[in-house]
């Protein structure tokens, strides 16, 4: 089959190429994100295979759908930037991959706890400069202290297991309890969460319930001085509120993979340009905010498995057996 991978990196390239290396499909890599005017580098292709911060909205996916192409395999779990009634409509098939490794995004939730509290990234940045004072790096420790988790699928429940290890107690929310959580996750109302834990991580899907789940109300029920760290989807966090809890202190700890505008900013070298986002901008200035550029997904065992999985759904399309991960339009959404 003939597949253009948009948003491709020297990465995709690296790890798609290896999958493929025993299969027959022809990859043709763009590095441009897939949107309106890059569409037509996908006539003549069988399959697009696009990336979180690709556009698919009805037009787009009309132009492919035009160009000849009949499957859109997602190399990601999420699949919110797809208009899936379009598809439908067209008869476009979309997969994605719905797992890759639950513990790389868990373990860098962790990650950005752990250097939120310690500010090492302050202390890294302060000792190459030969200051090696201490104020202003106190943290605290961890054990003893309440963890909200917000999701309990396969990363939440592992981040949770993670944060239990240090000797935290536990409480999450989620509309669909998990029945695999261990004894030690205790499920509570989103408002007892919110007013118990001293850090709260974010590993829920973007739906409409969830979009600016984290908004100015939310805040308010917060303990003050609470840590937040968002490693899910960007929009599930109001943006402008957060920056008002930062700025009031009700917010003490701020660590981001993600954010609502990402699209224009994530996976490209914008070092030699002036970045026009203005609470972008804001939430750099406050020396208690961590953000990553949407690499809590990126280790070895991640990108291995995207590419194994995104080919082997390639492959049961065009073949029309094995397991296709294919994502169906609820009309009721």
């Amino acid at each position: 089959m003939r597949i253009a991978v948009f948003s491709a990196k020297p990465y995709d390239q690296t790890f798609l190429t290896r999958a493929n290396a025993a299969r027959r499909h022809s990859l043709s890599f763009f590095d441009a994100r897939l949107t309106a005017e890059t569409a037509p580098l996908a006539v003549g292709f069988e399959c697009g295979c696009a990336f979180v911060n690709d556009h698919l909205d009805a037009v787009v996916l009309e132009q492919l759908h035009q160009g000849g192409t009949r499957l859109v395999a997602l190399r990601s779990a999420g699949f919110n930037h797809v208009d899936l009634a379009a598809a439908e409509r067209l008869g476009i098939t979309v997969a994605r991959v719905p797992a890759y490794s639950p513990h790389a995004v868990a373990e860098h939730a962790v990650a950005l706890v752990m250097s939120l509290n310690r500010m090492t990234f302050r202390a890294y940045n302060r000792v190459r400069e030969g200051n090696f004072a201490l104020d202003g790096l106190l943290g605290f420790d961890l054990h003893g202290k309440t963890v909200g988790v917000i999701g309990t699928g396969h990363i939440g429940l592992i981040f949770a297991d993670i944060m239990h290890g240090f000797g935290c107690r536990i409480v999450a929310y989620d509309p669909y309890p998990n029945p695999e959580a261990k004894a030690f996750v205790e499920y509570v109302p989103l408002d007892t969460l919110y007013a118990q834990a001293d850090i709260i991580s974010l590993h829920c899907p973007l739906t409409p319930d969830t979009d600016h789940l984290i908004n100015a109300s939310a805040i308010a029920q917060m303990k003050r001085g609470v840590m937040l760290i968002n490693t899910g989807r960007g929009r599930v966090v109001d943006t402008h509120a957060v920056i008002a809890g930062l700025k009031s202190g009700h917010i003490g700890y701020l660590g981001l993979d993600v954010y609502e505008e990402e699209e224009q900013l994530f996976f490209e070298d914008h070092s030699h340009k002036v970045i026009d986002d203005d609470q972008f901008m804001r939430l750099t200035t406050f020396h208690n905010v961590l953000i990553t550029g949407h690499q809590a997904f990126f280790t070895q065992e991640a990108l291995t498995n995207i590419a194994e999985t995104t080919l082997a759904n390639i492959d049961a399309f065009e073949s029309g057996s094995g397991t296709l991960h294919r994502v169906v339009y609820d009309k009721r959404t």
